[in-house]
């Protein structure tokens, strides 16, 4: 089975972005783990990141039409984008939404709503760089 780990806004800084907040590992490790615990698992993991929300949305739009399973870090879009809300709604596999940082326990209000869990069959919040390996395994068990 194929899934899409996608990855919004700012995440291609990995490892150099508030290290405290999101850790150490780039952008360049986390496609390589993702890829390898993919693999692990009998899944085929291609792994994405950009910063351009009409991008994003073509993925997404893909993902509804081919009926792949997704891992979602919309990143800042998760708190606002109804356009990423309308291309999560038409998804029809399953979609896992990450956040590396549980975004309801930081100081900032505008984090504490996300646009995406609607449609999520699940949330892994908080849970840093391994969320992505727990939501590949929950993946692979649809």
């Amino acid at each position: 089975m194929k899934v899409l780990v996608l990855n919004g806004p700012n995440l291609g800084r990995l490892g150099r972005r508030q290290p405290e907040i999101y850790g150490t590992t780039t952008m360049a490790d986390l496609s390589r783990l993702c890829e390898e615990w993919g693999a692990g698992l009998g899944l085929e993991v291609e792994v994405r990141q950009t910063n351009h929300e009409g991008l994003m949305l073509d993925w997404l739009n893909q993902a509804a039409d081919d009926a792949t399973p997704v891992v979602l870090n919309a990143a800042a879009w998760t708190h606002y984008s109804y356009a990423l809300f309308d291309a999560c709604a038409q998804l029809t596999a399953p979609l896992v939404e990450l956040h590396i940082s549980d975004p309801k326990s930081r100081p900032e209000e505008f984090r504490h709503h996300s646009v995406v869990t609607a449609y999520a069959a699940k949330e892994i919040v908080g849970q840093g760089i391994d969320g992505y390996r727990q939501a590949l395994e929950f993946l692979s068990t649809q």
